[in-house]
């Protein structure tokens, strides 16, 4: 087998090396269905058959919009790429005007949809779409064409040496893919990456998080997003079998149902998982509660490599058997890795469910690195909490005089699709610019501490950066989300959108009641205990960073809504619009 140079290599190479039964499992009317490699081989030269037969050339863009993850999505993929044509993933939670910007700036030619719900939004904006021919639908609907159709088209085989033509003709610098990034502002940037950004980032990740072979993983977070889809080809790299969760709402069950070894995961899930844990603990009474704390307790110290100790270890060992066993169960008794990426990770939640059994590497990188630029790595002393890991191979990281990190690699994208001035923007002498601060220590694990755009400076000239305030004020189980403000202003504040289920069992719990038409956000009895869970993460900063004051919001931010960008991250000037009285309110204004 020759080297993997391309991304639809990935399943020959699987095919060779390590033929699967169960290449990729979703469920489909309560149903797990499961393809071999074989299966998917054979599937993706249909789809290619047939996407020649409706006319798609080389360079084509074929957009795919799926509300979960699926094996179609993956079939797609290989389908498109292997004629030579590019996959351009659009985000489903996107706004219709987002919609009609991604397809026509990409100048797709056909658009496949997930169901009804994505199609309706697709419908709504087809007047607007100038170079769209035609869509196709995963699931079965009455009013547009199933993807089935192109299969169909594609079982004739006496064109399949036009496919392995444009196969043969598809280069390891070609274009793969446009992935426009949600940004917190503007209009989307449609990221060029090649096969070889892409596949260079598979390879190099192999060597920091390396899968047995025939294991199992379940996959959730979006494949349009840029992480989980070179998790996908590295799991094929690795001959992992690739079940898919049915929706982040049913994740418990498929993970009950899966028994997964690995799982990708963002922060933000890792914190519900803790906090749904943590509150049945606190339903516990007697001596079953203090042992279930105790056990929380010394995880929240945890160290990897034994640090803390051998007093600690044997008593890390018992809490094992007696609490942490059942965390485990809890996600299918399986799990032995986790990989966390997209935004920081507290270091509270990486010690716990290390101590747990089941630790998390964390990573860091964006879009335009293919992602991955470091890892963190169980094996060999590379994992160290509280950093986002050791450099991979191959690729360069520098730090600026300004503390911004600069990379240089394989991984780097060849630049912003149709916007050549925003690219020299980011990438100067060969070197790409994050927007990240960070710095990297001693032992070369890098350690991001903010966003360069979203380091503000306050009336006094004092310098916050409120991520690392934000992290903090998160670990209260009060708070859902955060949002340190404060630039050009005398000091720092905070619009806090409260964890409402915990809020209002704590609330029945002390007896406080408030009026039908008034908000449980403006009792007085509420912002005191939010007080004092301000005044305690206040304890950790300087006096010029300290939260003085803070608001709480009456609503969850959410991404429909447009608090939040499709992974998760804060959109900080739509935030502060939605709540500019409660903004005004804090200053005076």
């Amino acid at each position: 087998m020759n080297p993997v140079t391309r991304l639809f290599d990935f399943p020959y190479y699987q095919l060779e090396n390590n033929t699967l039964q169960t290449a990729f499992a979703t469920k489909y009317n309560g149903k797990w269905e499961a393809i071999s490699t074989q299966e998917y081989i054979d599937q993706a030269n249909a789809i290619s058959r047939g996407l020649l037969r409706l006319g798609v050339k080389p360079n084509d863009k074929i957009a795919v919009i799926s509300m979960t993850n699926r094996t179609e999505w993956n079939v797609l993929d290989i389908g498109v790429l292997q004629i030579g044509a590019q996959n351009v993933p659009i985000y489903p939670t996107i706004s219709e005007e987002d919609y009609a910007y991604v397809l026509n700036h990409s100048e797709a030619k056909y658009c496949f949809v997930s169901c009804d719900e994505v199609l309706q939004k697709v419908l709504a904006i087809s007047g607007k779409t100038k170079k769209l021919k035609d869509v196709y639908s995963f699931d079965q609907l009455k009013n547009c064409n199933h993807w089935s159709e192109v299969l169909e088209k594609g079982k004739d085989t006496s064109n399949q040496e036009e496919v392995d033509k444009r196969k043969a003709a598809v280069q390891a610098d070609d274009l793969a893919t446009l992935i426009y990034t949600s940004g917190t502002t503007g209009k989307p940037k449609g990221v060029m990456l090649t096969h070889n950004n892409i596949v260079s980032n598979v390879l190099s990740s192999e060597e920091r998080v390396p899968f047995d072979s025939g294991a199992i993983a379940l996959s959730f977070l979006p494949a349009c997003h840029i992480f989980e889809r070179m998790i996908l080809y590295l799991y094929q790299y690795c001959s992992i079998q690739v079940y898919f969760a049915e929706s982040l709402e049913k994740i418990s069950d498929n993970v009950k149902e899966v028994k997964p070894d690995v799982m990708t995961v963002v922060p933000r899930l890792l914190e519900k998982v803790y906090d749904a844990i943590i509150a049945k603990g606190s339903e516990l009474t007697g001596i079953k509660r203090k042992l279930f704390f105790w056990a929380v307790d010394i995880g929240l110290k945890f160290e990897p490599y034994g640090k803390k100790g051998w007093w600690y270890e044997k008593r890390l060992g018992l809490a094992r058997r007696l609490i942490f066993s059942k965390w485990q169960e809890a996600l299918g008794g399986n799990l032995t890795t986790m990989v966390s990426g997209s935004a920081a990770l507290q270091s509270r939640l990486a010690r716990v469910f290390a101590a747990a059994g089941m630790p998390v590497m964390e990573g860091y990188g964006l879009t335009e690195t293919s992602p991955v630029i470091s890892v963190n790595q169980e094996d060999g002393g590379g994992w160290k909490i509280g950093t986002v890991g050791r450099i991979i191979s191959g690729v360069e990281v520098k730090i600026a005089d300004d503390g911004e990190i600069l990379c240089k690699g394989p991984n780097v994208m060849v630049g912003y699709y149709k916007e050549p001035e925003r690219t020299a923007q980011v990438i100067q002498n060969g070197y790409f610019h994050t927007g990240d601060i960070g710095e990297i220590d001693q032992d070369g694990f890098l350690r991001i501490t903010d966003r360069k755009k979203e380091i503000f400076k306050t009336s006094g000239g004092k310098y916050v950066a409120p991520q690392l305030l934000e992290n903090r004020f998160k670990q209260s189980r009060f708070i859902e989300q955060i949002m340190v403000v404060g630039e050009g202003e005398k000091m720092p504040a905070a619009l806090i959108q409260p964890n409402f289920e915990f809020l209002y069992a704590w609330a029945e719990e002390n007896h406080i009641t408030w009026g039908e038409n008034s908000d449980i956000c403006f009792n007085d009895k509420v912002i005191a205990r939010f007080q004092e869970e301000v005044d305690l993460a206040n304890e950790e900063f300087a006096k010029w960073e300290k939260v003085k004051q803070f608001r709480l919001t009456p609503d969850v931010w959410n991404i429909d809504d447009g608090h939040l960008t499709p992974t998760m991250k804060l959109r900080r000037k739509v935030v502060k619009e939605k709540y500019i009285n409660l903004y005004n309110d804090i200053y005076g204004y």
